[in-house]
């Protein structure tokens, strides 16, 4: 594929030089970097909170008003108008189309073979999902069913070949309808903007009508903005999600005060996510923040964290190597320095609105706590990432292989070791899950704060219980204790929401 000159962009859409004194040019662009380096620190190293932390998806979101009396939510916001708006003149100047020309000039090597690259990163996830093995698209999402793999395998390799491109755009649509037997539509919607981007780049790269497939690039990036701007609410619905992992891994907040980080850490992502959709410059210099953003969570959260976030990466480095200049969805409101606050505004009005008015239609507004979600996590337990729910025989994994040795007492059945030493499913998810409820109120009680450590330290517990219970139902047969483990669900959660409701309540400035 060619690259397109800078000069000189295509179809007359692109924006005309607007030549402006390189000076102020250059103090906008410095006001811009250095806001947009302070906003940086904020953003954490992951795209999902449930990837990391037990979720009820089901339980009622924090009101929208502590987002809107949120100070902080405020101040990230600022800075990001000041980080857009100055980029946005100094795109309006011969400095921007210099460093658009740069920009291209460093990446034609991979804009001349994008296609190619794309293609080859989404045949290598359903490859790496396959060989992970009981997953839908994601390591987030868990299957029993062994031959959803094998459909895995056949959208990678139709992914080389255009007569069969179409075909594992099907499979990936095929694959999220199926992923609805075992989740609800609300959890999903997490991954559906981004499945339908890379079922329609498929279906576009295979067209042979110019018109259409001159647009597959971009349906990539709307996906993947739309894919973050959503899952970057639950930092603002859900804060205390995010809790754990900060306890435990403190260095993420960048010595920020934990109720700090987390609401700038929301507006970095949703607006970072919002940026992709923008004017050239813009959405570039997002796609590049991104890209370090996304790889920064290698090292910390584990190797399997690039198969979770795989396309998302592509299409962020795809989209930093986009040489194109065009705007196609309203031109005139992104090129106006105005368009930028009204956009991210009308962007956080549609989606605020989109994400607490569809939880309470499907949940109601008092949430639905009933059947918690459980701790389904891209990561797996280790010693060197602790917080991955799943260790072998956790709830969804599969069965632990234990030494018969290390659990004395054991015997063959639901409840003990068989005569080859596995230990049977019920026993190691039980081992796990008090295993983890310890550990975590090991940790949560150690806050200074007596009231804190209290509830923090009663979360763990009744989701301890709550883990137990749905290991009762998932293995036990006795009617009576299947109830009572049920009513145990019930009763625990809904005191999970209450304490839950206590530490945002707590962490609200002014209280």
């Amino acid at each position: 594929m060619p690259s397109i000159p800078a000069a000189r962009a295509t179809n007359g859409e692109a924006e005309p030089l607007r030549l402006r004194p390189s000076g102020r040019a250059g103090r906008y662009g410095a006001a811009g970097l250095s806001a947009f380096g302070i906003l940086l620190l904020s953003l954490p190293a992951e795209a999902h909170v449930k990837w990391f932390a037990p979720y009820i998806v089901g339980a009622p979101p924090a009101p929208v008003s502590a987002t809107l009396t949120n100070l902080w939510f405020w101040t990230g916001l600022a800075l990001v108008l000041v980080f857009f708006v100055a980029t946005r003149v100094v795109e309006r100047s011969r400095v921007g189309e210099t460093i658009l020309s740069g920009l291209d000039r460093a990446s034609d090597p991979l804009w001349n073979r994008l296609d190619d690259f794309v293609r080859v990163v989404i045949a290598a996830f359903f490859v790496a999902i396959f060989a992970v093995g009981g997953v839908y698209l994601t390591p987030d999402l868990k299957t029993p069913a062994e031959w959803v793999s094998w459909i895995q395998l056949l959208i990678a390799a139709g992914v080389f070949f255009r007569k069969t491109m179409p075909l594992s755009a099907a499979g990936i649509i095929g694959l999220w309808l199926l992923a609805l037997r075992d989740y609800d539509f609300f959890h999903l919607l997490d991954y559906l903007a981004l499945g339908v981007a890379v079922a329609g780049y498929l279906v576009l790269e295979a067209s042979r009508n110019p018109e259409w497939r001159k647009h597959r690039f971009e349906v990539l990036r709307w996906g993947v903005a739309i894919a973050l701007m959503w899952s970057s609410l639950e930092k603002f619905a859900y804060p205390d999600w995010f809790y754990p992992l900060v306890v435990e891994k403190p260095f993420l907040t960048f010595g920020m005060p934990r109720d700090v980080f987390i609401p700038m850490a929301g507006v970095a992502e949703f607006t970072m996510g919002f940026g992709l959709l923008w004017t050239p410059l813009v959405r570039r210099l997002s796609a590049i923040a991104l890209f370090f953003i996304f790889n920064a969570a290698v090292y910390p959260f584990g190797r399997i964290d690039i198969i979770g976030h795989a396309l998302i990466m592509a299409i962020i480095v795809a989209i930093a190597a986009d040489h194109t200049r065009q705007v196609h969805f309203l031109p005139a409101i992104k090129r106006s320095l105005a368009g930028v606050p009204a956009g991210i505004a009308a962007a956080l009005l549609a989606f605020g609105v989109g994400y607490w008015g569809l939880h309470t239609a499907f949940y109601g507004p008092e949430g639905r706590t009933g059947k918690p979600d459980g701790e389904i996590a891209t990561h797996s337990h280790s010693p060197e990432h602790p917080h991955g729910p799943q260790a072998p025989g956790g709830i969804g994994a599969p069965p632990a292989r234990l030494s018969a040795s290390t659990q004395p007492g054991m015997h063959s059945g639901n409840g003990g070791t068989a005569a080859n030493g596995t230990v049977a499913p019920a026993t190691a998810a039980l081992t796990e899950a008090m295993d983890r409820m310890h550990r975590l109120m090991m940790d949560a009680i150690r806050n200074p704060d007596p009231d804190v450590a209290f509830v923090t330290g009663m979360i763990p517990h009744h989701q301890g219980a709550i883990d137990m219970a749905r290991i009762q139902i998932r293995y036990g047969s006795d009617p009576h204790n299947r109830e009572l483990a049920q009513s145990i669900i019930d009763t625990q959660s809904k005191e999970i929401t209450h304490m839950q409701a206590w530490l945002r309540q707590r962490s609200m400035p002014g209280q």
